[in-house]
């Protein structure tokens, strides 16, 4: 039966209401609305405070109106329209399997969610508009968790007005910011999971999960920022992200787990063929802390994607990719794939690639600090379009069968550990593009390369070789007071390349215990080492080198780089 609901209560009564929330409710006279404040809720001010209670057995009841607010109850379906000029808070509460709460507001408000069990079988559980008549000047919603809640919509969309946006179980048409000590579940059979037209962001400290087998997990146009708390993420529908946004996705904290399955298919709308992702970033992806997890097992799945740049600033980062390529449309199962620059200065990365490149950037790749790992069962561990920089930090990259670490343009490495495994020749450990008059330039850091460096490289810092390296074996690289043991595979290229600041010294069939270890295990720095045998090392001249060839470049103290390089 629908009815509509004003209810007029005095200040007392919304006091009342209130009690239990964690959200401060202040009298009217210590209002400081302040329109576009910060994503803080314990910063902002809310003056009234609604009382939403959803029943399987009764209508839902609305308490705490007054004359500016205009509410429509159907059953458990609950509409309000808020004409005034205070920021409220909204109470939601209760539990119904046909309902849904929707807002249609020019202000700024929070919706506290205590315990709720809200699914709506027509559409989305959770529809914050703008105002009546603009619905598209949507303002910020703090979504504030209380208890445990779990959110649902339906497989089919069939209640939205004509002319309204409904992309999600919840959706808003501005700035949605979550928070609280509490946990939200998020079902998603008909669209999206949790959809805004402005951004998204999760802030301290709530634990929330999202399910989605018919969209994106997380979608938003202008922003996806994950700030703290534990998001999780499974998403199982075709061409569909764990994270999507128009612009920018950033992580600053907290931890995030997403897992996606969906394959590749024929987007209608582009009218191209299109993959899953686990992020989705149309814009810049920065990762400043927290940890963030991805797994994607579906037919031309990725892990990380974007269309401009990616920063790898902090934070730890895993990526594992286990499904093929799907051939029809061309869309390849990577790991993380940029179309702009990719910089990595403090994050720790991880990736496992099984059908294609682990890391790949259409610009350049730059790398200054922190770890970064790659492993590629098919093709480069490490690819750029363009040129290659390696001055800090640990970077390995192990393909079993192409390159370790490959530059179309140039290839610059003056500091950091480099771990690089190249497969057989014409494969190298470490590639520059020698066909278009690039080379790869050695001027400093730690390097192993197992398979060899491209031929016509400049050695400005001398580099040796073993004549023969025996597999799945621990070396020691000692290079003056550091010791660097490392494992080598199972199979790889032909020859064993290594180069420090000072003369090596390298040992064969050590045990290694204590130390920092990196790279899945396979490289420990600074342990102690026991056993083995002396290797004999010769000096390795750019002649020596494997790939195609190319420029031949001279041995240490060879060719200048250009641009000023270095």
């Amino acid at each position: 039966m629908k009815k509509i609901l004003c209810v007029i209560l005095g200040l007392l009564c919304i006091l009342t209401s209130c009690k239990k929330d964690s959200i401060n409710i202040v009298e009217k006279s210590e209002t400081n609305i302040v329109e576009d404040g910060s994503d803080d809720v314990s910063s902002e001010t809310f003056v009234k405070s609604i009382s939403v209670v959803f029943s399987n057995s009764e209508n839902a009841v609305v308490t705490g109106t007054d004359s500016t607010f205009l509410v429509t109850i159907d059953g458990n379906q609950v509409t309000i329209v808020y004409s005034g000029d205070e920021q409220v808070q909204y109470n939601l509460s209760g539990t119904t399997g046909n309902g849904f709460f929707k807002l249609y507001s020019a202000k700024k408000q929070a919706l506290a969610l205590s315990d709720l069990s809200l699914a709506n079988s027509n559409g989305a559980a959770i529809n914050v508009q703008g105002a009546m008549d603009s619905p598209n000047s949507g303002k910020r919603t703090f979504i504030v968790l209380n208890g445990t809640n779990s959110v649902a919509d339906g497989a089919s969309y069939t209640q939205t007005p004509s002319g309204e946006d409904e992309k999600g179980a919840i959706f808003g048409e501005g700035k949605l910011v979550f928070s609280g000590n509490g946990s939200l579940t998020v079902t998603a059979t008909g669209k999206s999971g949790i959809v805004s037209d402005d951004y998204v962001r999760f802030m301290a400290s709530p634990s929330i999960s999202v399910t989605s087998s018919a969209g994106h997990g997380v979608r938003a146009k202008d922003s996806v920022i994950v700030s703290d708390g534990t998001l999780n993420i499974t998403v199982s529908a075709n061409m569909k992200k764990g994270i999507s946004s128009d612009a920018v996705v950033r992580i600053d904290g907290g931890t995030t787990t997403i897992a996606v399955s969906g394959n590749a298919a024929y987007d209608s709308d582009s009218k191209s063929y299109s993959g899953s992702a686990g992020i989705k970033a149309d814009g810049r992806f920065e990762i400043n802390g927290g940890s963030l997890a991805i797994t994607n097992s579906g037919t031309g799945g990725k892990g990380i994607s974007g269309n401009a740049e990616g920063f790898f600033k902090g934070g730890t980062v895993t990526v594992a990719t286990t499904g093929t390529n799907y051939t029809s449309g061309s869309v390849s199962a990577k790991g993380i794939k940029f179309d702009g620059n990719l910089v990595f200065s403090g994050a720790l990365v991880s990736v496992s690639c099984k059908s294609d490149e682990g890391i790949e950037s259409k610009g350049t790749i730059t790398v200054s600090d922190g770890v970064v790992y790659s492993y590629s069962a098919a093709d480069d561990a490490i690819n750029s379009a363009s040129d290659f920089t390696i001055s800090g930090g640990y970077v390995c990259g192990y393909a079993v069968k192409n390159d370790g670490l490959d530059a179309n343009g140039d290839f610059y490495i003056s500091g950091g550990t480099v771990y690089a495994i190249g497969a057989s020749s014409p494969e190298v450990a470490i590639d520059a593009n020698t066909e278009e008059q690039h080379k790869l330039y050695v001027q400093g850091g730690t390097i192993i390369a197992i398979g060899g460096l491209e031929r016509g490289s400049s050695l400005t810092q001398t580099c040796y070789q073993s004549s023969s390296w025996a597999q799945n074996t621990w070396y020691n690289l000692s290079i003056g007071t550091k010791n660097i043991a490392f494992k080598t595979p199972q199979s790889g290229g032909s020859g064993l390349v290594v180069s420090g600041n000072s003369t090596p010294e390298l040992t064969s069939g050590v045990t290694v215990s204590g130390g920092t270890t990196y790279f899945e295990g396979i490289l420990i720095v600074d342990g102690s080492v026991n056993g083995g045998e002396s290797v004999s090392l010769s000096s390795y001249t750019s002649e020596s080198g494997g790939g195609p060839g190319g420029n031949q470049g001279g041995g240490p103290g060879g060719n200048t780089p250009p641009n000023g390089r270095f």
